[in-house]
């Protein structure tokens, strides 16, 4: 048993000061209002407050490693985050080779299948995928996409190997269980029919990278699709007269979007407009992290192959394309409640309690009774202190003293 007393505590609807929050057996088994040891006391975290841990549905890499790396790059990845505050996270791939795409998803399996301790848990992947249109590409490898309806041409253009969209597929539908999310444009051909699929696998189907109007974003959202990915990113702007996929997505209570808090691919004051046209309780932060996440500006890394490096706060191509994020998802926690404005409960509720719900995690994601002891505990500056996965301690900062932080076991 492991008592945590004298921090807040975010809960779902409120902030309990001065708390005691007891785990056992992995899980929270009381939350009281009240601190029975003294705030001199090493074992205590007055001071401090303890927010659920962090649920990143859309992180490339970090700390020099990309999902799409030869190896165990996923397990390296869950080794990295707890430090900063993730307890959970999907590992995102870019468009991909069907042999590339299949030996991350066999690592996913493994990881899922065979937890390390001390690490984040590994969820099921989110596949930035081939079925994207080249218009609103971005980052991603032009040479890998492909259209959405099945056909055994492989396209002229091919630049990464002779693949065809029913060479991706058939990776997909083998893996199914071990993929979340697909992303996908809903104008490119065969896009209807493919989100109809992909849902009837139980595979989450999201909307980005794409030229959709208004109405073929409605469509696909008639057809099953329930996420955006990183709205506002890599799609028309939102008009007045041509709202376009924003709009689509802004209007509609079925789905819920990422937004990345880095303050560069979505300015503060925008972060909080669709705040409030969505509510929290719809909106996922989302780091969009790469490899070059904590890492120096300058510092070059790789995203799916391709080169990037780090600049302040987002990665990009040597072009200057943008090309995801370097911050962390404690970074993320921190801009939200600092420059965008948004309170302590909802930073919390879109950093972990939506994750968590559009992902089907239940008990998880919030600070409630019963529910697994996937927590962090951060200073008065959002830094991280400790993190629990399950109930035990993944990651505890050193002091100047070189002491870790500490909580009383019973």
């Amino acid at each position: 048993m492991i008592v945590l007393t004298g921090a807040d505590l975010v809960l779902p609807d409120r902030i309990l000061a001065a708390a005691t929050l007891t785990i056992d057996d992995g899980r929270i088994s009381e939350i009281r209002a009240d601190s029975p040891i003294a705030a001199s006391s090493p074992f205590a975290f007055h001071d401090h407050i303890i927010v659920p841990g962090f649920i990143d549905v859309h992180v490339h890499g970090v700390a020099g490693t990309d999902a799409l790396d030869e190896g165990d790059a996923v397990q390296r990845i869950a080794e990295a985050l707890p430090q900063f505050g993730v307890t959970s996270f999907c590992p995102t791939t870019v468009a991909c080779a069907p042999d590339d795409l299949r030996r991350v998803l066999n690592q996913v399996r493994h990881a899922r299948e065979s937890p390390e301790p001390s690490c984040a848990r590994v969820l099921p992947a989110h596949l930035e995928s081939n079925f994207i249109s080249p218009e609103y590409s971005g980052a991603q490898p032009p040479g890998c996409l492909r259209a959405a309806v099945r056909h055994d041409k492989v396209p002229a253009s091919a630049g990464v190997g002779d693949f065809s969209t029913d060479d991706i597929l058939e990776v997909i539908e083998a893996h199914a269980p071990d993929i979340a999310v697909v992303t996908l444009a809903p104008e490119l051909e065969g896009a209807l029919d493919l989100i109809a699929s992909l849902a009837g696998l139980g595979i989450r189907v999201s909307l980005r990278h794409s030229a959709a109007t208004c109405e073929q974003g409605l469509a696909a959202i008639a057809a099953g699709a329930r996420r955006a990915t990183h709205l506002l990113n890599r799609m028309p702007p939102l008009h007045h007269r041509e709202p376009g996929l924003a709009g689509a997505v802004l209007q509609s209570d079925e789905v819920a979007v990422e937004l990345i808090c880095d303050g560069v691919h979505v300015h503060p004051a925008v972060v909080r407009m669709v705040v409030a046209a969505k509510k929290a309780s719809r909106v996922m932060a989302i780091s969009d992290g790469t490899a070059a996440a904590a890492l120096p500006p300058g510092t070059p890394a790789r995203l799916g192959g391709r080169a990037i490096v780090a600049a302040d706060n987002c990665a990009r191509l040597p072009d200057g394309t943008l090309a995801g994020s370097t911050i962390t998802m404690d970074e993320a926690f921190r801009g939200l409640t600092g420059t965008m404005g948004v309170s302590l409960v909802d930073a919390a509720t879109m950093c972990a309690t939506t994750p968590a719900r559009e992902l089907g995690l239940v008990g998880h994601g919030v600070l409630v009774e019963g529910a697994a002891a996937d927590l962090v505990v951060l200073d008065r500056r959002g830094s991280v202190i400790q993190t629990y996965v399950s109930g035990r301690l993944a990651y505890a900062r050193r002091s100047h003293d070189g002491n870790s932080a500490a909580a009383t076991s019973v």
